[in-house]
């Protein structure tokens, strides 16, 4: 049995939030504030800029555009969603992504954020006939716990991994860790009552058929500007018409080292085991980070199941290429370290373009 609540009422609403909706057909834009191409907007009418920070490329290129539109620095605050949460759970994310992003903050003096579901991608995965669990938000004020409303949710169960589709009841990574993490943290936060919030997150069009039709600025799933709380949120995507051209060009304006991934030879910055792993990335982490699949095969075993869509385990998907050569042995040794200690960023001539830049590579969502 699914979680019927989450799959059936919580996940279906957040497709606001997307620019699509969760049964394939996207937002008019004939919509009062929703505008198909939105390049550039007034950002002083808003009293907070809150900007999603993967740790990516594409969300450091919206903060680069933010910087290059003149946002009032005061005004802007960093947000990321932990993956696997702060239990104890490494089974997806890259060890090093929250305190490299504890880092970037600091590199642009900017305030940043956590936030995840209690347990991560590997607590939501082993869901077994129970609720789901509780979100941690972290605020200025400090940590807080958002408990699950038991009054209308019902038990449900996973045991499977989320598999590779545009539906978000399928793909419940996306929703569950990251989505509906951050509508909770925007709606229940009194800070933000009767204030008029840019909310930015860093998608394409040129990623995916389904990112090409997004709209580029539109009222948020949680914009009450007409409701009692007068909270007026808007969604901007100030990257979604870039090229990945333009997005490596903004990173070096503004001295930013690529990612590790990147250099790595990662075409994206996702989940270092993301769903959307080819064979070639699937064979890199085989080969270059011994037993970090084993725990996912494990699994497989258990849920009788596989993490990729072809039904093969995965130990046999990782032999069906071969891996890229990484000869960066000093980013390497960072990849598998909790602490990040390379440098954020540059003086522009010392800048460089990374191995995965341009990769077509599958490593991330669409």
């Amino acid at each position: 049995m699914s979680d019927q609540y989450d799959d059936q009422m919580v996940i279906p609403g957040l497709g606001d939030s997307l620019g699509v909706d969760l049964r394939e057909s996207s937002r008019s834009p004939s919509e009062d504030g929703v505008y198909f191409s939105a390049p550039s907007v007034d950002l002083d009418q808003y009293d907070r800029v809150v900007l999603c920070m993967s740790g990516g490329k594409d969300s450091i290129a919206s903060l680069a555009h933010l910087l290059d539109e003149g946002v009032d620095h005061g005004s802007v605050e960093l947000w990321h969603h932990d993956v696997d949460g702060r239990e104890g759970s490494t089974l997806m994310d890259w060890p090093f992504m929250a305190d490299y992003n504890r880092k970037l903050a600091d590199a642009f003096d900017l305030p940043l954020y956590f936030s995840w579901l209690e347990g991560g991608f590997e607590g939501e995965m082993l869901k077994e006939n129970s609720y789901g669990r509780p979100h941690k938000i972290e605020t200025p004020e400090g940590l807080v716990t958002l408990d699950r409303d038991t009054r209308r949710a019902k038990p449900g169960t996973r045991l499977k991994f989320p598999q590779v589709s545009a539906s978000l009841q399928t793909r419940w990574c996306s929703s569950a860790l990251k989505i509906d993490v951050g509508r909770r943290a925007l709606n229940n936060q009194s800070r933000f009552d009767g204030k008029r919030v840019l909310f930015v997150t860093g998608e394409r069009r040129e990623e995916s058929t389904n990112r090409a039709k997004y709209n580029q600025l539109e009222p948020h799933a949680c914009d009450r500007r007409s409701g009692r709380k007068a909270r007026h949120v808007d969604a901007w995507r100030p990257v979604l018409h870039w090229s990945e051209e333009q997005v490596w060009d903004a990173l070096k304006r503004h001295g930013v080292l690529p990612p590790v991934p990147y250099r790595l030879g990662w075409g994206r910055s996702s989940c270092m085991k993301c769903i959307f792993n080819d064979p070639t990335i699937w064979a890199t982490l085989r080969e270059h980070f011994p037993g970090s699949l084993d725990d996912i095969a494990a699994y497989e075993d258990r849920f009788g199941t596989t993490i990729h869509r072809s039904r093969i385990p995965i130990k046999d998907v990782s032999r069906q290429a071969e891996p890229l050569s990484i000869q960066d042995t000093e980013v390497l040794d960072q990849a598998l370290r909790t602490e990040y200690t390379l440098p954020v960023r540059s003086e522009p001539d010392e800048w460089f373009m990374p191995t995965g830049a341009f990769s077509r590579s599958g490593c991330g969502p669409s």
